[in-house]
């Protein structure tokens, strides 16, 4: 939906950068989205060629020596100003936004477009807002929340918490299940919505997820970490090698486009690293589309393909 009348000259500042790493237009009444409540208003957005999962964006900031976070999963303020608004400018452009439990827990994330132009006060609209989601496989996050508390104040959409079906009410989990019954209880009582999901391996299964959320009408998804849902996308295009599967070419992808600020500056070895048991071959195929410098971090946007691109030999 976008508003009648002339748009605020504020507003029609969306990077270059993104529309051409989307493909959208460049049209003024594309530039911006925008949302009233809790609504489920459709815009131009990337949509995948795969009708079963929504464009997945994988995006994160990162050191030179590839950390994201400081010890212990601290928070660090790895984007400079011009890289944070763009960050703003890719939320605006998708239907939901996933963070991890770890992420939640260290950071309270509020997920939305603060960082982006002031609008007028007396202007009608605001700028379009994700759906948060989170991946919270025994729905630790507070109801205390920022997400949630956004929420309920008519600040932000109402966030979708994914935790995993895994658990037998009839067996040995059952005190585990009962717990987990009242956390879902007091998450839903603070408005949010839980949503499971299957579980492969102990980790909620990446391909399940997206089916489910292209099934609830999710047409595009930002990944924004931290680092264990970073990997989980990262490997969630594994496909073992066989005589007529090389470990080159993928069946398919899960993942559309990835895009990494790289800030500069080094953290060390006491930070948080994404990438660890990560095999070269097991990793998806990406090719290069463009690196932007805003203020001192390089923007780099790569878009995933089935097949490695050939590197030529030094």
């Amino acid at each position: 939906m976008s508003p009648s009348g002339d748009l605020p000259e504020t507003i029609a500042v969306v990077p270059g950068f993104l529309l051409e790493t989307f493909s959208l237009s460049s049209d003024a009444d594309d530039l911006v989205s925008f949302y009233t409540g809790d609504d489920e208003t459709h815009r131009r957005t990337p949509v995948s060629p795969d009708p079963t999962k929504p464009y997945v964006t994988l995006t994160f900031a990162q050191s030179l020596d590839a950390k994201i976070a400081g010890a212990d999963g601290k928070q660090l303020a790895l984007s400079g100003n011009e890289s944070m608004v763009m960050t703003h400018w890719m939320r605006t452009m998708h239907d939901a936004i996933l963070v991890g439990i770890g992420t939640a827990l260290n950071d309270d994330p509020q997920l939305n477009t603060r960082h982006l132009p002031p609008l007028p006060l007396h202007y009608p609209y605001r700028y379009y807002l994700p759906r948060p989601v989170i991946l919270d496989s025994n729905l630790h996050i507070s109801p205390d929340c920022k997400l949630l508390k956004n929420y309920r104040e008519g600040r932000g959409r109402r966030p979708w918490v994914i935790c995993s079906s895994s658990i037998d009410p009839s067996g040995s989990d059952r005190d585990a299940f009962a717990t987990r019954s009242a956390r879902r209880q007091a998450l839903e009582e603070a408005g949010g919505c839980v949503l499971e999901v299957r579980a492969d391996h102990g980790m909620i299964s990446i391909p399940e997820l997206l089916r489910t959320l292209r099934d609830l009408g999710i047409r595009s998804l930002m990944v924004e970490g931290g680092a264990s849902v970073i990997k989980s996308f990262l490997a969630a295009n594994k496909h073992p090698a066989g005589p007529d599967k090389p470990a080159a070419v993928a069946e398919r992808n899960f993942l559309d486009m990835v895009i990494i600020t790289i800030a500069p500056t080094l953290v060390g070895r006491e930070g948080i690293f994404y990438g660890s048991d990560l095999l070269a071959e097991e990793l998806p195929a990406l090719r290069h589309l463009k690196t932007e410098l805003f203020g001192q971090d390089a923007v780099v946007a790569l878009r995933a393909v089935l097949e490695r691109p050939a590197r030529t030999e030094q």
